[in-house]
């Protein structure tokens, strides 16, 4: 009687702990609406100790347009000395699910950079209806799945498989409302630990309440969309560009981390629109605008400043490196074979841009605005399809 009284409390106890896991992944996730920040969430919700207590997680999103599986974010160590190192970080300061989604909030650029999301970031699998990948199916039938050491043998030759190495995987749908919006997958890469039932019933609770947050925060995403971009280029318009300069500098602030900013100008596009008519300069703004949102890197933000006047903010970026990535632009735009072009006097669409950094040439939002559209005007004064690094006047 007593060992059954001792079973029913160990009983409780877990499901206890359970559900208070779920509890505080899910009050995490009612915390934000942007999306990054959700997926970051759910997977230190399967990864983290005080969590599901997976090595690592992957979490793939539906792209409907493209009718593909796509790699959104991955969290885990490279390495088992990797691991060590954090895993032993973590214990040492005594770090919950709120102080792990702090430290990315407030450093998120470390997580996108790492090799491990770098590589999911890479994964994309078509959707079509005859496709048998397995991660496919996983989507089309929006069952879970549990690749033991034994089964997972016969799918060696699945590219993502492969390349994570895996010996279990667990692959679990991620459910909103009728319909799968992604999926994710789990391993113990490192501790080698098998994968439980209770395991895999503890991530498809979390998958459920995960889908459903996703899917609240694309619409969201949609709707901000739809309110702060351009209607013309599809860029964020002024004023969201000056809520994300000034929320970009917080965050340099905070982190004491650089940051700079790109004020860049179609050379002579008043001729250009003169000769040619408005709708073929609004053509080169669009073609513009698609060339530099493709060329930028994923955690910058290109603007429409106004006009022909576009701004990029380059996050954890000191001025020499903002330097290269503008050249970059500057020589992709002098290639790209634009609408119309000979109609201008060096029969070429060029740009000339000037670049301010945080917080040497400015520590508030105007002030880095105004130094990197002096620098600008340096650039059109020195014969234009130029770069320029701001410099503090003399005497300043």
């Amino acid at each position: 009687m007593d060992e059954s009284i001792q079973k029913v409390k160990q009983d409780l106890e877990k499901t206890k702990a359970e559900l208070a896991i779920l509890y505080e992944v899910s009050n995490a996730m009612r915390t934000t609406l942007k999306l990054d920040e959700i997926l970051y969430i759910i997977l230190t919700g399967v990864t983290a100790h005080t969590g599901l207590g997976f090595n690592r997680a992957i979490l793939f999103l539906v792209n409907e347009n493209e009718s593909i599986l796509e790699g959104k974010m991955g969290i885990g160590p490279e390495t088992g000395e990797e691991a060590n190192r954090i895993w032993n970080q973590i214990e040492h300061e005594n770090m919950g699910l709120d102080e792990l989604i702090s430290v990315y909030k407030s450093s998120s650029f470390n997580v996108l950079e790492s090799g491990f999301n770098q590589q999911v970031r890479r994964f994309k699998i078509p959707l079509a209806e005859k496709n048998d990948d397995l991660f496919a199916l996983g989507v089309m039938e929006g069952m879970p799945l549990l690749l033991t050491k034994d089964a997972i043998k016969g799918y060696t030759n699945y590219p993502v498989i492969r390349e994570l190495k895996s010996e279990e995987l667990a692959i679990v749908p991620l459910k909103a409302k009728d319909k799968i919006n992604g999926l994710i997958i789990a391993d113990n890469f490192i501790t080698k630990k098998t994968i439980t039932k209770d395991d895999m019933r503890m991530l498809v609770m979390l998958a459920n309440q995960a889908g459903l947050a996703i899917e609240n925060s694309q619409l969201f995403e949609k709707t901000m969309l739809r309110a702060h971009s351009d209607s013309l280029t599809e860029l964020w318009n002024h004023g969201y560009f000056q809520y994300l300069l000034q929320t970009e500098i917080d965050r340099a602030r905070a982190t004491n981390n650089k940051l700079s900013l790109i004020m860049l100008d179609i050379d002579d596009f008043k001729i250009y629109n003169d000769l040619s008519g408005h709708q073929s300069g609004d053509r080169i703004l669009k073609e513009l605008a698609r060339l530099l949102k493709n060329q930028s890197r994923k955690m910058d933000h290109v603007c429409r400043y106004g006009g022909e006047e576009f701004t990029i903010i380059l996050p954890h970026t000191e001025g020499n490196e903002a330097y290269m990535i503008a050249e970059r632009l500057r020589e992709d735009v002098e290639k790209y074979p634009f609408w119309k072009e000979e109609l201008l006097p060096n029969k070429k669409v060029t740009i000339s841009m000037g670049i301010a950094t945080f917080p040497m040439d400015g520590k508030s939002s105007s002030e880095l605005i105004s130094a990197s559209d002096i620098a600008l005007y340096q650039a059109k004064a020195k014969g234009k399809n130029n770069t320029f690094l701001y410099k503090t006047p003399t005497g300043i």
